[in-house]
C-alpha cells in the first residue's frame, strides 16, 4: 500500500487555518483533517495492513501530524476567543468611572500657572530667572542673610534640619538663591527666584509646611527705595489690576534695612499684606564679597497667597489635595 505524503497534508492544513477568522470555520477545518471521514482517519485504519516495520514508522508519523494539527487548532482557537472578547469589549463595554477617550490634553496646576505669570511680569522689565537647591546649608539660608545664631527663625521648631549639627536644612526661603547668585555674578543683577520652600509650620488655612515663594533681587548703581516702590507698584497692578491701591508700612527683616510690607486695598476695603521687601542690608553684600557702598533691594512673595487672594480660595490645603473638582476651575 502506498503511503500518503503526510507533510503535504499538514501544509494544506496550515494554509486552511491561516485566514480562518471564526470558530465555526475552525471547527469545519478540524473535521476535515481529523474527523471520521478525514484522510488521516482513513490512513490510521490502513496501518493494520502494513508489516511490523512500516506499521511502527508510519504510525509514528500519523501520530506526530495529528498532534501538530490538534495543537495548532487549540492555539488558533485561543487567538480567536481573545479577539472575540476584545472586539466585544471595545463595542459594548462602558466604564462609567472614567472617560478613557477624553482628549483634553494637559493643564498647568494653579500654583505653576500663578508662578509663571509672576515670573513673566518681572521678565517684561528685564529680570531673569535664577534657581538653586532646596536642600541648603545654614550659611546660605541664615548666616549670609544676616540672621544671627540666636534668631528665632533658626530654632528647630521653625526649621526642618537635615542633620544633628544643624548645618544643613530644607531652605526656608528662596533668598538662598540670591546669595548663591551674588557669589557667582557681579552687579548689575536683576533676578527672580521661584521655588518650593519648607518651614516647620502647622497646617491651617494660610500656613503649610511646604509652600512656594518668588523672591527678587536688584543690585545696581545708585538704586534706591524709590526704585523698589516703583517696581512693586508695577507688579501689583499687572497682577491684580490697574485700579488696585497699595501702601508700604515699616517692618523688620534681618537681611534688609529699611524693610517694609506691601499691602493692597481689597474688596472689603481692608488692607491685606501680600509681600515683604526692603533695601539689602550692607552685611549681606559684605558676606558675598561685594564692595562697600553697593546698593540693592530685595522682595519676596508667597505664590499660594497671591492665588488665594485672586481666586478667593479659603484654605491653602486645597492646592495640595489633588481634587480635580477644585483644580479644573483654573
Amino acid at each position: 500500500m502506498a503511503e500518503l505524503n503526510l507533510d503535504k497534508i499538514y501544509s494544506s492544513f496550515l494554509l486552511a487555518i491561516e485566514d480562518t477568522d471564526t470558530l465555526d470555520k475552525l471547527i469545519d477545518i478540524q473535521k476535515e483533517f481529523l474527523g471520521k471521514n478525514s484522510v488521516i482517519s482513513e490512513e490510521r485504519k490502513n496501518i493494520a495492513s502494513l508489516n511490523d516495520h512500516d506499521k511502527k514508522k508510519y504510525g509514528q508519523k500519523i501520530k506526530e501530524i495529528t498532534e501538530n494539527i490538534v495543537n495548532d487548532i487549540e492555539s488558533h482557537k485561543l487567538k480567536l476567543v481573545k479577539a472575540k472578547y476584545k472586539n466585544r469589549e471595545e463595542k459594548e463595554f462602558t466604564d462609567i468611572t472614567i472617560d478613557w477617550f477624553e482628549n483634553t490634553g494637559t493643564k498647568e496646576h494653579i500654583i505653576s500657572s500663578v508662578m509663571e505669570e509672576v515670573v513673566q511680569i518681572f521678565s517684561s522689565i528685564g529680570y531673569t530667572v535664577a534657581h538653586g537647591p532646596e536642600a541648603e546649608t545654614s550659611w546660605h539660608n541664615f548666616d549670609a542673610l544676616n540672621t544671627p545664631i540666636w534668631h528665632p527663625a533658626r530654632y528647630e521648631s521653625d526649621t526642618l534640619y537635615l542633620d544633628k549639627k544643624l548645618d544643613n536644612l530644607l531652605r526656608t526661603q528662596t533668598s538662598t538663591v540670591q546669595v548663591r547668585h551674588m557669589q557667582e555674578k557681579k552687579p548689575p543683577i536683576y533676578i527672580v527666584s521661584p521655588g518650593r520652600v519648607y518651614r516647620s509650620d502647622q497646617l491651617d488655612s494660610t500656613h503649610s509646611p511646604v509652600f512656594h515663594q518668588i523672591e527678587g533681587l536688584a543690585v545696581d548703581d545708585a538704586i534706591s527705595f524709590t526704585d523698589l516702590k516703583g517696581t512693586l507698584e508695577f507688579f501689583v497692578k499687572e497682577f491684580f489690576g490697574k485700579d488696585i491701591k497699595t501702601k508700604f508700612i515699616p517692618h523688620f527683616f534681618p537681611f534688609t534695612e529699611p524693610s517694609a510690607e506691601v499691602l493692597v486695598s481689597w474688596k472689603d476695603n481692608n488692607w491685606l499684606e501680600i509681600l515683604g521687601c526692603g533695601m539689602v542690608d550692607p552685611n549681606v553684600f559684605e558676606k558675598v564679597g561685594f564692595k562697600k557702598g553697593t546698593q540693592g533691594f530685595a522682595f519676596g512673595v508667597g505664590v499660594e497667597r497671591l492665588a488665594m487672594l485672586r481666586h478667593n480660595i479659603d484654605h491653602i490645603k486645597n492646592f495640595y489635595d489633588n481634587d480635580l473638582r477644585f483644580l479644573r476651575q483654573f
